[in-house]
C-alpha cells in the first residue's frame, strides 16, 4: 500500500491519499482543504482516484470535497449520520470565524461492516461515534484512518455538535484497541501513532 499524506486547510488537517501499487487505483481521506495542492499530489503519483471518504464532517475534514470532487471526478462517502453536521457547515463556520461555504454532498454512504476497495485493497469500515455522530475508522493493510477519534496521547473533542466523552472512550477500547498493537494510527491532527503505544500511554485509557 502506498501512503501520503498532506496537511491541509486553515485548520491544518492530515489529509491522506492511499493508493494500491498494482492498480494505481487511489482513495483520499479527508479533503479539508487546499483542493488543488491535493489533485497535484494524485497527479504527481500518477495514480486514479476512485474515492474521496470523509471520516466525519467537520469543517477541517471536508472543506475541499466539492472543489476536489471536480477537479478529480471521484464520488464521495461518508456515513449517513454525517449528514446534518456536513450540511450545517455554514453554522460551525460562523463558529470558528472560518470563511462560509455550503457541506460537500456525499454521494455514497459507509455503514459499520462496509468494505471500501481500492483496486485489489480492502478496507473495512466501522462507526466510531464519539467526537461526531457519524465518525467512521477506515482499516487495512495493517494501518488505521481516525480522524479526530484518537491522536498521539490524546483523543478528539466531545464538547462539538453530537459529541460524547463515554461514546468516544468506548469506541477507541471496542473497536481501535482491540486492533494489533504494532497497527499504525493515522489521526486527522498530528503525527502517526500505533495501536500498542496509545494502550500502553495515553492518559485517557489508564
Amino acid at each position: 500500500m502506498i501512503i501520503e499524506s498532506l496537511v491541509v486547510g486553515i485548520i491544518q488537517a492530515n489529509c491522506f491519499i492511499i493508493a494500491d501499487p498494482a492498480t494505481k487505483k487511489a482513495a483520499v481521506i479527508d479533503p479539508g482543504g487546499d483542493a488543488p495542492k491535493i489533485a497535484a499530489k494524485i497527479e504527481q503519483m500518477q495514480v486514479d482516484p476512485v474515492a474521496i471518504v470523509f471520516t466525519h464532517g467537520h469543517y477541517d475534514h471536508v472543506e475541499g470535497g466539492a472543489e476536489l470532487k471536480a477537479l478529480i471526478n471521484a464520488p464521495i462517502y461518508a456515513h449517513k449520520e454525517q449528514l446534518p453536521v456536513i450540511r450545517g457547515m455554514k453554522s460551525q463556520a460562523s463558529l470558528f470565524g472560518l470563511p462560509q461555504k455550503d457541506g460537500p454532498e456525499p454521494d455514497n454512504f459507509l455503514e459499520e461492516g462496509d468494505k471500501l476497495e481500492v483496486g485489489e485493497l480492502t478496507f473495512d469500515i466501522v462507526h466510531t461515534p464519539g467526537h461526531s455522530p457519524g465518525s467512521i475508522c477506515i482499516i487495512g493493510g495493517g494501518h488505521v484512518f481516525v480522524g479526530d477519534l484518537l491522536f498521539l496521547g490524546s483523543i478528539g473533542r466531545t464538547d462539538l455538535f453530537g459529541g460524547d466523552y463515554e461514546t468516544l472512550i468506548r469506541q477507541v477500547t471496542s473497536k481501535i484497541f482491540t486492533l494489533s498493537d504494532d497497527t499504525i494510527v493515522h489521526p486527522g491532527h498530528g503525527p502517526a501513532t500505533t495501536v500498542g503505544r496509545e494502550k500502553r500511554t495515553n492518559p485517557f485509557f489508564r
